[in-house]
């Protein structure tokens, strides 16, 4: 399939974007990004520039605004088409305007328009969002800032037109990066790890429960910014209420208080000692051509250490995919000594030789195997994500979630973060990163653990209320458990009253037979003056909940969430319109694309100069094809 890429500039050097700033906001596990891009025109007519760059797959963008000179325009969130319209009919007549979607294909890549910034004009860019922090199996937070934008493997056949990533070695990145972070808990900040080059860790009070973490100077954008923090005591039971929006109405999404509940369950010791030894393991292995060099041997390194550590007697089979697919067996086979030396053999040798990235051509061969009476079905999904049909595999998966649990790992820089935590959230696993050796084998062992556990069924959250307040979830149901793993939960908390201050819940699932109970109480009064950072990971949960359903006539409610939250989805968009500058652009406009980092030597020795080919902007660009 065709990929786009490559510097976009007639004379390569005239990228209007030239710094962007990231300030991090982290309040125990939930971050507040602020991102300031500053744009400058140094040509001399005036243009569109046009970035597009990747964002954690669950993060609920909130924010979008606008600085020319002294000016600030806030954008507004609403209906995709209406917005484009908007924006369009803006550029038509001379005013400059502002537009940020995220793709059709994959909610971790936006797409961001700077429209009419005229000759030698210079404007500053705000993109404000929040995100939760994923457990680590040595217990840290994993905080990870996406820079690295690989081009998007588009399969024959499938919907869409892909996205249209333009990227280039790290060397080449045009633009400069600074980033900080404010790290806040009640609890100690023990320390702050990462394989990016940080300043020394600065803590802001004696007791050690603020702090500071800067990047250094010259980070070259061949990383995503990943770091991890370990706070003293940190993973407990919680439930944070926050308060409405003043002013707002009451009994919306906004106007009523938002609860965020984190449940840790513990699992009866008499069940955790008879961890199952049964299971079949089907193992999912990337060998496309993205996958080559460091990220086919970590792939290959973690699948190897995880044939070494199943239990005898289950059944386990691999299969390897790139434009096509093939098993090393015709059928899951036992795990025994005779097998398990064949399959490391096999895996020793694999390369990332299969072309493009068709990944559901193999699961549907494996969702058509029947599974084996009294062994559970254990997907686990080894890839760097580079697919633009990335909402039909995790569609997939959902569909099959009753015959197996998938876990899911992202190999390399850049991996795709809505495929590997969508792939794990809808197939009832979990989702792993491994960007180095030096955290592989804890994240390996920790998701084979989970694999091992009994399945929790008959999941449920039941409210224990005062009369008067009443609970309207924004979470899907619970599909998942797992010992000591951190699951969240979003409520709006709706009415008042007079009889009790406190609530309580009860996480409610069957254990190998076993009926167990997790319960908490809570006050219902705001813990904590937090924004609106609840409320809009709510509301993200809520419209990520409601995109994956299949039913066309809910659109109107994500819209609806959409803009009365403020947070984006697949069907509205942020647009922001200077209708006060008495500055009005005259004639066409240029179109410029912004390059974004790549890291892939599959990719890196490829440059494509793209050149408009009408003076609307259109490019049309040399066709490379990435996948074989």
């Amino acid at each position: 399939m065709v990929f786009r890429c490559g510097l976009i500039t007639i004379n390569k050097d005239a990228v209007p974007l030239k710094g962007i700033e990231v300030e991090v906001e982290v309040k125990d596990h939930v971050a507040v990004v602020v991102s300031t891009l500053h744009y400058e025109n140094k040509e001399d007519k005036a243009i569109e520039a046009v970035f597009v760059f990747p964002l954690p797959g669950d993060a609920a963008v909130c924010q979008f605004s606008a600085k020319i000179g002294q000016t600030e325009i806030v954008a507004e969130v609403k209906d995709k088409q209406e917005a484009r319209e908007e924006y369009d009919d803006a550029l038509s007549s001379g005013q400059q305007a502002f537009f940020l979607e995220e793709s059709d294909q994959s909610p971790d890549i936006f797409s961001l328009s700077v429209g009419s910034l005229p000759p030698e004009e210079s404007c500053s860019i705000r993109l404000e969002y929040v995100t939760e922090l994923a457990v680590e199996a040595d217990g840290g937070l994993r905080f990870c800032l996406p820079v690295v934008l690989n081009p998007r493997y588009q399969p024959q056949g499938s919907e869409g037109q892909g996205v249209q990533v333009t990227s280039v070695p790290a060397s080449l990145v045009p633009y400069s990066l600074s980033f900080s972070a404010r790290v806040s808990s009640p609890r100690e900040v023990s320390k702050v790890d990462s394989k990016c080059s940080l300043e020394p860790l600065q803590y802001l009070n004696t007791e050690k429960t603020k702090a500071v973490v800067k990047l250094a100077a010259g980070h070259k954008f061949d990383r995503d910014i990943e770091f991890f923090i370990y706070y003293k005591d940190a993973h407990q039971p919680a439930a944070v209420v926050e308060a409405g929006k003043a002013f707002a109405t009451p009994g919306t999404l906004i106007g009523d208080p938002a609860l965020m509940l984190s449940v840790y369950p513990e699992f009866p010791q008499a069940v955790m000692s008879s961890v199952t030894t049964s299971g079949e393991f089907v193992f999912l292995l990337d060998r496309s051509g993205s996958m080559q060099g460091p990220r086919i041997n970590s792939a290959r390194d973690t699948l190897l250490l995880l044939l070494k550590s199943l239990p005898m007697g289950c059944y386990f089979n691999i299969y390897s995919f790139g434009s096509s697919f093939e098993p090393i067996f015709p059928k899951s086979m036992e795990y025994n000594e005779t097998t398990m030396e064949k399959a490391l053999k096999n895996v020793g040798e694999m390369q990332a030789n299969m072309g493009g990235t068709e990944i559901l051509k193999p699961l549907k061969d494996i969702y058509s195997q029947t599974c084996i009476p009294g062994q559970p079905r254990q997907l686990f999904v080894f890839t760097d994500g580079e697919v633009g049909n990335t909402k039909d595999v995790i569609s997939l998966v959902k569909t099959n979630s009753s015959s197996h649990r998938c876990f899911s790992f992202g190999i390399g820089q850049g991996a795709s973060t809505a495929l590997i935590t969508g792939l794990a959230k809808e197939g009832g696993g979990y989702a792993q990163f491994i960007t180095g050796a030096d955290r592989m084998q804890p994240k390996v062992m920790q998701s084979l653990q989970f694999a091992l556990q009994p399945a929790v069924k008959d999941i449920s959250v039941n409210w224990d209320l005062p009369k008067g307040v009443s609970v309207t979830p924004m979470s899907p149901p619970l599909n998942a458990i797992f010992q000591g793993q951190r699951s969240l939960v979003y409520a709006q908390l709706t009415g008042k009253s007079s009889e009790g201050t406190d609530g309580c819940v009860t996480v409610a699932y069957t254990l190998a037979g076993h009926i167990v109970q997790n319960k908490l109480s809570f006050p219902l009064q705001p813990t904590e003056d937090t924004g609106l950072t609840v409320h809009r990971l709510g509301a993200r949960t809520l419209i990520r909940s409601l995109e994956s359903d299949k039913d066309v006539g809910l659109k109107k409610k994500i819209v609806e969430v959409s803009i009365q939250s403020g947070v984006s989805s697949s069907f509205t968009a942020f647009i922001a319109v200077n209708k006060g500058s008495s500055q009005v652009i005259q004639g066409p406009l240029l179109q410029r694309r912004i390059p974004g980092a790549g890291v892939c030597e599959y990719f890196h020795s490829f440059s494509i100069l793209l050149i408009p080919t009408r003076v609307t902007g259109v490019l049309e660009p040399i066709p490379v094809n990435f996948g074989q």
